[in-house]
C-alpha cells in the first residue's frame, strides 16, 4: 500500500504535543486520500467481467462479439491500471502498448508492451511507444475492441510531434510553458496543436473500433479533452486557442519557427483542425472517468470525520498561485481559531486541485512544497495548527518529495537555522527550506495521479 514513508520523522518535528497530534491527523488523511486512489483497486471495483460479459458501470458489452481486445494508453497510473485489466481480460487481450514514467515500476502486463518514457519533459522513448500505439489502433477494425487507459502526465508520455514539428521543438515549448506559470488547461491547449495523437487524432486513427477509455482525471473539474489533452475525445480548442496562450504568456517569439508555422497554417485553415464534437469517429467512443482528485479529497475528509473533527471538504477544484493559494488556507485557519468559521475547532479541512508555479527564481521546489511555504509565513505561534500539502503522483515538481507539511513552530525552527523563507520563496527554492528542517513528504512515485491534496488541522 502507498502511504508516506517519513512518518516518524514527521512526527518528531513537531513542537508541541498538540502539533505532534495535529500532524498525526493531517497525515492519517493524506494517507487515506492515497490509498483512495490506487489504480489497481479502481479498476477492480468499476470493471466487471463475467463469462462473456463487461461492465463499467451502466454500460455493458458482449465481449464474445469482438474479434479482438487492444489496449493503448498512457500516464502515471498507467502501468497498474493495465495490469488489473490483464487480470480481468486474460487471453481476450491480443495486443497493447503504454507508456509509463522512467520511476515506475515493473508490470505483469502480459501482451501489453510497457514502454518507459520521459516526463514531464518527453523523449525519444515516449516518441516510440505512441508510435507503437497508433501502429496498433491503426490495425483495428470495426468488430474490434480498443481499451485507452489515460492519467495524469499523459500527455508528456504519449508524444507525437505533429507533422513538421521536431520533438526537441516540442520538448521546448514543454519547457518554455512548464516555467511560465500556464494552467493544465492552458498547457494542453497548445500541445493538442502540436500533436499527432492527442486532441481526438487517436480516436480518429482508431476509427471504426469500438473505444472504452478509462479515465483516472489529474485536471480540475474533469474536462475530458483536456485530461492527457484527450486522445480519444471531440476537442473544444483551437489552433487560435493555441496561438493566444503563447502569446499570452510571452512565449510566441521564443518557441521555434517550426511550431509558429503550424499554428499559423492551422488558423488560416491549410492544414486540418483537431477532430470535434459530432465527429463520426466518436460515435462508438466512451470516455469513463474513474477516480478523480474529489475521491481522494472525500477519502480524506472522511478520515476527519471518523476522527470526530469538524470536517468540511471545501473544494476539490482548488487553482491559483501556489504561495497566494498557501496564503489563503492559513487565513482560513487563522479565522478557525478566531471565530469558528467555516468550521469550529477541532476541525479538519480538505482542498483538493492543482495550483501553479510562475518559475522566477533558480531554486529548487514543486508548487505543494510553495503552498506550504507560503501557509507557513502565515501561521507562526499557533499551537495545533498544521497544513500539509502532497501531489498524489508522489513527485511534486522536479523533486523526489510528494510535498511538505507546516506548523505554527516551521518559523521558530527556521529562524534557528537561520533560515528566511522568504528568501527561499523569493527564489522559489521551497525544497531546500523543507530539506533543511526535515519536512519535506515522502511517499516516492505512487503509481497514480489525480492532482494535489491540501489538509489543514486546527486543534
Amino acid at each position: 500500500m502507498v502511504e508516506i514513508k517519513n512518518v516518524d520523522e514527521l512526527l518528531r518535528n513537531a513542537g508541541s504535543s498538540l502539533d505532534r497530534e495535529a500532524r498525526e491527523l493531517a497525515i492519517d488523511a493524506v494517507n487515506a486520500a492515497l490509498e483512495a486512489v490506487d489504480p489497481e483497486v479502481i479498476i477492480k471495483s468499476k470493471v466487471k467481467v463475467k463469462g462473456g460479459t463487461l461492465k463499467i458501470g451502466k454500460l455493458t458489452f458482449n465481449l464474445d462479439k469482438f474479434r479482438s481486445i487492444y489496449i493503448v494508453g498512457g500516464g502515471k497510473a498507467c502501468g497498474p491500471m493495465a495490469e488489473a485489466l490483464v487480470e480481468l481480460l486474460g487471453d481476450r487481450i491480443k495486443e497493447g502498448a503504454i507508456n509509463v514514467p522512467y520511476s515506475d515500476l515493473s508490470y505483469r502486463t502480459g501482451r501489453v508492451k510497457l514502454q518507459h518514457a520521459g516526463h514531464p519533459i518527453p523523449d525519444q522513448s515516449g516518441v516510440e511507444g505512441a508510435t507503437r500505439m497508433l501502429d496498433l489502433v491503426g490495425k483495428a477494425e470495426e468488430k474490434d475492441l480498443v481499451f485507452c487507459l489515460i492519467s495524469g502526465g499523459g500527455s508528456s508520455l504519449m508524444p507525437q510531434p505533429r507533422s513538421g514539428i521536431s520533438l526537441e521543438d516540442k520538448q521546448k515549448v514543454t519547457d518554455a510553458l512548464l516555467k511560465s506559470g500556464a494552467t493544465i488547461n492552458e498547457f494542453n491547449t497548445v500541445r493538442k496543436h502540436i500533436s499527432g495523437l492527442k486532441g481526438g487524432w487517436l480516436a480518429k486513427e482508431a476509427y471504426p473500433a469500438t473505444i472504452v477509455n478509462l479515465i483516472l482525471s489529474d485536471v480540475v473539474g474533469d474536462p475530458l479533452d483536456f485530461i492527457a489533452s484527450g486522445p480519444t475525445v471531440p476537442d473544444t480548442t483551437t489552433f487560435h486557442d493555441s496561438v493566444e496562450v503563447l502569446k499570452h504568456h510571452g512565449l510566441w517569439k521564443k518557441v521555434s519557427d517550426s511550431v509558429r508555422k503550424i499554428l499559423t497554417d492551422g488558423e488560416k485553415g491549410l492544414i486540418p483542425e483537431t477532430p470535434k464534437l459530432g465527429d463520426k469517429v466518436f460515435k462508438k467512443v466512451h470516455n469513463i472517468v474513474i477516480g478523480n482528485n474529489f475521491t481522494a479529497s472525500h477519502a480524506a475528509y472522511n478520515t476527519f470525520r471518523k476522527a470526530r473533527l469538524n470536517s468540511l471538504l471545501l473544494t476539490s477544484r482548488l487553482e491559483g498561485q501556489a504561495r497566494d493559494v498557501g496564503t489563503m488556507l492559513a487565513s482560513m485557519a487563522k479565522e478557525m481559531l478566531a471565530s469558528g468559521n467555516p468550521v469550529p475547532k477541532p476541525a479538519g479541512i480538505v482542498a483538493g486541485g492543482e495550483t501553479t508555479v510562475t518559475v522566477v527564481g533558480k531554486g529548487k521546489g514543486g508548487r505543494n512544497q510553495e503552498v506550504a511555504l507560503g501557509a507557513a509565513l502565515k501561521i507562526g505561534s499557533m499551537d495545533g495548527v498544521v497544513i500539509a500539502s502532497v501531489s498524489t503522483d508522489g513527485v511534486d515538481g522536479p523533486t523526489d518529495a510528494a510535498g511538505a507539511i507546516v506548523d505554527g513552530k516551521t518559523l521558530q525552527r527556521a529562524r534557528g537555522l537561520r533560515l528566511n523563507p522568504r528568501e527561499f520563496l523569493t527564489n522559489n527554492d521551497s525544497y531546500m527550506f523543507f530539506s533543511k528542517l526535515r519536512d519535506l513528504v515522502f511517499s516516492g512515485p505512487t503509481g497514480t495521479n489525480v492532482c494535489d491534496v491540501t489538509v489543514i488541522v486546527a486543534l
